[in-house]
């Protein structure tokens, strides 16, 4: 039996850090050193009453280094957990954030000069959102305030459903929230808040922009984000206006963003969106700011395998959340691709493994029952949708909303009013109609409203974020 020093018991501290012996390297040492003062030839096999003594000091010991272990890591942002995690970060002046609420933008309407006080609205689901304790209608007769959910969680609400003033007051009009809400988070996980406390270490970065992109990604509610910025003398491709910024974030309370830019940004740079907030600089100077809530933008697909030996119904629903965790990972203003949907359609990468729950290997067996050409992938942009219709039998060209990730060439799949699909080659395209061959088919008919998608990629503008649920991805057959 090999001899095993007394010191590989304990933890040992380094210019790497720390290390500890693993238990079976401490149960040997124990048995070494008991053999070194009873002798060679005694049993201390596990069957054996003193074999048992020892495995249980090893367990001890072994139960105290790794305590050890945690109690140093713990000093670290990177190694440290649950409530070390939390004391740890309150360095950067971070802490962990609790459950949240759902926020939504909403444009309260209503006679000039009008405060609303506490003010509640309801969307048509029955749930109430209450907004900032004191609302002022401007001249304008609106303004964009954000509402927030009264219960926690992730409470969803689409564009132009709250629409109900739940406790009416005088002067107060009308409410709407054009945009729709983003949902409220669980208590924030160790890597969550570790990636924060990273960004956060910007926060006093030498440049602007990295204060400003540090300081909006700590503010309470927000998801994605992206700061752009032209130091250019003239408007840039994403028409953003000369020496300007152009901040974009999903959730996130509006005003709260506004006096973040405010407080980060140079003086005299401009700043672009569609969102205007006015806020206070540190002289009490109104000052409008400017910036982008992110769009989310509906990705849908649609995915036809061959099927080989052992192909199972089962594996289209792993094939679906392989691709709605790859899609629902996408950065602001990210484009989807279609070559790289290939490998979460085919169950392989991180994507497949998170969704799953199942290791490569195990997916590597599901994959090689079915066959994937790249030709058999379409994917479309929610708002790629045909207009000015019905098309009846016969016609080669429709109306199509948003033709960007549109070209010649390129084979498109639109849905027809039978539940059956029109599969045609685009031949040129005009404004936004798009001609293509063959024809409608005797009998079929294409609505409006009916969902285009191509075997191409898809242009995401700088404002928008990909978004994918399960319902949106279809896999055949």
């Amino acid at each position: 039996m090999a001899t095993y020093p007394l010191a590989t018991l304990a933890c040992t501290i380094d210019s790497t850090g720390i290390s500890a012996p693993g238990y079976s390297d401490i149960y040997a040492s124990l048995q070494a050193s008991f053999q070194s003062i009873y002798g060679s030839d005694i049993y201390i096999e596990s069957d054996s009453q003193d074999g048992q003594w020892l495995a249980l000091l090893a367990q001890i010991i072994n139960d105290g280094n790794q305590a050890d272990v945690t109690t140093f890591t713990g000093y670290s942002p990177s190694y440290a957990q649950g409530a070390a995690l939390s004391s740890q970060v309150k360095i950067n002046g971070l802490r962990r954030d609790v459950s949240s609420n759902s926020t939504v933008p909403v444009d309260v309407g209503g006679v000039a000069g009008t405060i609303i006080t506490s003010g509640v609205v309801q969307d048509t689901n029955k749930n109430l959102w209450n907004l900032p304790e004191t609302v002022t209608i401007p001249l304008a007769g609106t303004v964009e305030v954000t509402a927030t959910a009264q219960n926690t969680g992730a409470i969803a609400a689409l564009a132009d459903t709250v629409t109900t003033i739940y406790n009416p007051q005088p002067g107060w009009q009308s409410v709407n929230n054009p945009a729709a809400a983003t949902p409220g988070d669980a208590v924030e996980t160790d890597a969550a808040l570790r990636q924060r406390q990273s960004t956060s270490t910007s926060l006093s970065a030498l440049t602007p922009l990295q204060a400003i992109s540090a300081a909006i990604g700590n503010v309470s509610g927000i998801g994605r984000y992206k700061v752009y910025e032209n130091p250019t003398g003239t408007v840039d491709s994403n028409g953003i206006p000369a020496h300007s910024i152009a901040v974009v974030a999903e959730g996130g309370d509006v005003t709260t963003i506004a006096q973040t830019i405010e407080q980060k940004k140079s003086p005299g740079t401009g700043t672009y969106g569609t969102t205007s907030i006015t806020v206070t600089d540190p002289a009490g100077v109104p000052i409008a700011i400017s910036f982008f809530e992110m769009t989310e933008v509906a990705i849908i697909t649609q995915i036809t395998v061959v099927p080989l030996t052992g192909y199972v119904s089962t594996t289209k629903t792993l094939i679906s959340g392989a691709v709605v965790k790859y899609l629902s990972g996408f950065s602001v203003g990210q484009d989807s691709y279609l070559g790289k949907l290939f490998g979460p359609a085919n169950l392989s990468g991180d994507a497949a493994t998170s969704s799953s729950g199942q290791t490569q290997a195990e997916l590597d067996v599901l994959s090689n029952t079915y066959n994937l050409p790249i030709q058999n992938i379409y994917q479309g942009r929610g708002d790629m949708l045909v207009t000015a219709g019905p098309y009846s039998a016969g016609t080669t060209t429709i109306s199509v909303a948003n033709v960007a990730s549109l070209a010649a060439g390129r084979s498109i799949i639109v849905n027809q009013s039978d539940g059956s699909q029109l599969n045609a080659t685009i031949t040129s395209i005009t404004g936004n109609a798009v001609t293509f061959t063959p024809a409608i088919a005797t009998g079929k008919t294409i609505a409006t409203g009916a969902q285009v998608l191509v075997n191409g990629d898809l242009s995401i503008a700088f404002n928008e974020g990909a978004q994918c649920v399960a319902a949106d991805v279809t896999v055949l057959p």
